[in-house]
């Protein structure tokens, strides 16, 4: 995982996973930035979403992990800037696959949708699954297109 920055990111739904997995990633000597939500307050997912692809984009960060109810919200709100590729993830698998093959630069994840252990695996996963180049650039550089 090497020198990695990792921006952080959640809607009151997501809020406590959020926490949880700033401190797993403290854990890991990963650093990381907070961009939000602070509290349960309902705020609104495209603003949070924003914020953190832009701190991928300007180069402040390197990767980036959304949270919301399901993470559906997040996904979609993430989408829509280019240079995103964000992918919903809620098993490990799918998240070994989207670094692998398509160089996600932000996982999503529902805190309504899965167990906080499971979140965590997922986070670690992702984190340390490399892409692997070759073929896969080829679709990368056509979704950039």
């Amino acid at each position: 995982m090497g020198n990695l920055k990792v921006a952080v990111g959640s809607d009151h739904g997501g809020f406590e996973y959020k926490e949880s997995i700033i401190k797993f990633l403290q854990s890991k000597n990963i650093d990381c930035i907070d961009i939000g939500t602070y509290s349960k307050d309902s705020c609104d997912y495209p603003v949070i979403a924003k914020k953190l692809c832009e701190k991928i984009l300007s180069g402040e960060a390197d990767r980036g992990i959304l949270i919301c109810g399901t993470g559906i919200g997040m996904s979609i709100a993430a989408n829509k800037i280019k240079g995103i590729r964000a992918a919903l993830c809620h098993d490990t698998f799918s998240a070994r696959a989207t670094r692998a093959h398509n160089n996600s630069n932000v996982l999503c994840m529902g805190e309504r949708v899965i167990g906080e252990c499971l979140a965590l695996d997922i986070v670690d996963m992702w984190l340390k699954t490399d892409f692997e180049g070759g073929r896969h650039q080829k679709r990368i550089d056509m979704l950039e297109a």
